[in-house]
């Protein structure tokens, strides 16, 4: 198995993990913030998605699709259109509300259609190139990657975490 094809298997579950947190879900079941303070599932989702979107148009060059097919204009957040997630305070968390379990997989679905397209389309040499020099070391595509992956994962357990609390 190529290093590619890992990557593609990683992505390829992200579909059924984030779908399995939402679905049946009504707006106020997705907002609901387990404990009262938890981040909620709307937002978690929203954020693993916000991230893979981000990270993937700085990586390959392209439009953030929340900014370019008008989804920062649909869900009119009250939070800059650029916002991810990353520091949120509770206020924040609290503002990010959906109206449906269908508007999160509909933002999802795309960013992770082109994400998956996109990964399919690499190879090794392409998976060592520096994408961030911010960073000691910087940043290959390969690690930027992974911790794509990684964080999506986190997210959508805690949001399937989320759910069984709520339909406990």
């Amino acid at each position: 198995m190529t290093s590619v094809e890992v990557l593609s298997e990683a992505f390829g579950r992200l579909p059924d993990l984030v779908r399995g947190a939402v679905d049946g879900l009504d707006a106020d079941q997705l907002a609901l913030r387990p404990g009262g303070s938890a981040n909620s599932i709307a937002w978690l989702v929203w954020h693993l998605t916000r991230v893979e979107d981000s990270h993937f148009a700085e990586a390959f060059g392209h439009d953030q699709l929340w900014l370019a097919r008008g989804y920062a204009e649909r869900w009119e957040l009250p939070l800059d259109r650029d916002d991810t997630g990353y520091g949120h305070s509770s206020d924040q968390v609290d503002a990010v509300r959906v109206g449906s379990a269908q508007q999160l997989l509909d933002y999802f679905d795309a960013v992770h259609a082109l994400s998956e397209d996109l990964v399919a389309g690499l190879d090794d040499e392409e998976l060592a190139r520096v994408v961030d020099e911010r960073w000691d070391p910087p940043v290959t595509l390969l690690v930027r990657l992974v911790s794509v992956i990684d964080d999506a994962v986190q997210h959508a357990g805690q949001a399937a975490y989320a759910r069984g609390i709520i339909l406990a």
